[in-house]
């Protein structure tokens, strides 16, 4: 099931671009800052609850996903990468993982591991002094 994220949810504002790039760091402001907020969106509630419940720095205690972007020189580009970044981030948050089913050791392996553990312990019950 693919959730794709309404641009009109997503607020974007353009913000100074940090690290190299000569004078035109100085004057253009080409870095893009989104701000998501999770409770307003129109998200299904389980990938709500799960995009709250992450451990991800990017997410505020108020529920607001906060996306810089700045990889690349013009505007337009870097929203596309800060959308694209939120959206693989609701993507993993849409994703259920697998349950896994407890299954029980099979009566071979539960052998051959007590055979190897009575074996290393024959082997450092030798390590003791030699007695005459």
């Amino acid at each position: 099931m693919a959730i794709v994220i309404d641009p009109d949810d997503v607020e974007f504002s353009a913000i100074r671009a940090q690290g190299p790039g000569g004078q035109n760091v100085n004057k253009v402001s080409n870095a893009v800052q989104a701000r998501f907020d999770i409770g307003a969106s129109s998200l299904p509630s389980f990938v709500k609850e799960r995009l709250r419940a992450l451990a991800d720095a990017r997410i505020t205690r108020e529920g607001v996903v906060v996306i810089k972007a700045q990889r690349a020189r013009s505007l337009e580009r870097n929203r596309e990468d800060a959308l694209a970044r939120l959206q693989a981030m609701v993507d993993a948050a849409a994703e259920v993982p697998t349950v896994r089913k407890p299954t029980r050791p099979t009566r071979g392996s539960q052998r051959r591991r007590l055979d190897a553990k009575s074996r290393s312990g024959q082997v450092k019950a030798l390590r003791g002094k030699v007695r005459e």
